[in-house]
């Protein structure tokens, strides 16, 4: 971060209503339904330097600055939106979009249903990756914004700023697809399985109409958040923080003796405060069904050919949920299309977590790239 990089400031969510049907990848129509989202910085006079910022799993439109009322920013990319930071505020007009099925503001499970009066709960759909383009694409419409200078993201956002460069080839100049893969692995939908399981078999789900009975499935959400969070840490990093640590010394009981066994409950806990479980489910199986190579018989380079924009692909070397292997996947499959591509593997001990961290050379790769991108 450079000396003059500085928050954004105070910021207010917007949310704005799109009346026409929207058609799912599973064959479902949302009837109407409405986007949150924030903006930070000015857009320019021919519209030209736009960049959309599309989240991952947990978090929000909420990607920078304060909210009215916060001491200090709780947006989730605070560190990488703002003036003089690597997306610099001062040059581009930046977006952050919260999902569709989230729990932040946009239509989800959560959200009253139009044809019944009270919240979809386990009847709202099953969207996809694709389905979130498509929404965002409206947005991008209604702010009248042809082309994108760049969609980027991070992890599951990542994935969807590899959608926008195959779905929407003609509506962005750049791709920034950060510790990101082509597809989740066995593995990582193992690990979103049994997150899921947490959930579906909590008492309080009651089959996803929990909002009826006044009560939250909280005990499948913490134990969901836990797995989940075991896989964003390098073992480097957890043994670094934690090691084998005792709280006070050993008691002979199922209480959290280990400092990560309180750090991981302490996490589940925090979690299961503000998420919404049946939008957990439904954003792990968007994660889960994230295949662009499915269309074309398995093959990345087919799947890919559409993409007309530059991209710059990031991994993390310890990051083995999305692994530098994946990464490379993607990069190779857009040189065979002979496609403007720069890649990076940054050395990082966090884990997957490191895309949300300031490690100096990330942030200078990401600020020289749209540097060159801005002029």
């Amino acid at each position: 971060m450079t000396t003059a990089a500085r928050s954004v400031g105070i910021v207010a969510p917007q949310k704005t209503l799109f009346a026409e049907p929207l058609l799912l990848a599973s064959g479902a129509s949302l009837p109407s339904f409405e986007l949150m989202y924030e903006t930070y910085g000015s857009l320019n006079a021919d519209r030209s330097n736009a960049i959309l910022i599309c989240h991952a799993l947990n978090a929000s439109h909420h990607v920078a600055g304060l909210h009215a009322g916060e001491s200090e920013s709780e947006g989730w990319w605070d560190n990488m939106v703002g003036p003089g930071k690597p997306v610099d505020t001062e040059r581009f007009f930046v977006i952050g979009v919260n999902n569709l099925g989230s729990c932040f503001g946009s239509t989800g499970p959560a959200s009253l249903n139009p044809a019944t009066g009270k919240p979809w709960g386990a009847d709202f759909p099953i969207v996809t990756v694709e389905d979130w383009v498509d929404a965002q694409a409206r947005l991008a419409d209604y702010l009248g914004i042809e082309r994108f200078a760049a969609v980027m993201g991070g992890s599951l956002g990542g994935m969807q700023a590899l959608s926008w460069a195959i779905r929407y080839p003609a509506r962005i100049a750049n791709a920034l697809v950060i510790a990101a893969a082509p597809n989740l692995s066995a593995q990582n939908i193992a690990f979103n399985e049994v997150a899921r399981a947490a959930i579906l078999t909590d008492p309080e789900f009651h089959d996803g109409r929990y909002y009826d009975y006044g009560v939250k499935p909280v005990r499948g959400l913490r134990v969901a958040r836990m797995i989940g969070h075991i896989t964003y840490i390098s073992d480097e990093q957890m043994a670094e923080k934690f090691g084998r640590q005792l709280r006070d010394g050993l008691n002979f009981s199922f209480a959290p003796e280990f400092q990560i066994e309180s750090y991981l409950r302490y996490q589940g806990e925090k979690f299961s405060e503000y998420y919404d479980a049946n939008t957990y489910l439904r954003i792990t199986k968007a994660l889960d069904y994230y295949d662009p190579a499915s269309a074309t018989g398995g093959s990345l380079s087919r799947a890919l050919a559409p993409a007309q924009c530059r991209f710059l692909v990031i991994s993390f070397t310890t990051d083995w949920r999305f692994s530098p292997a994946r990464a490379r996947e993607i990069v190779r499959a857009l040189v065979e299309n002979r496609r403007d591509v720069s890649y990076a593997e940054i050395l990082a001990p966090h884990g997957h977590d490191a895309f949300l961290l300031d490690t100096a050379q990330y942030h200078a790769i990401v600020r020289s790239y749209l540097g060159r991108a801005a002029g």
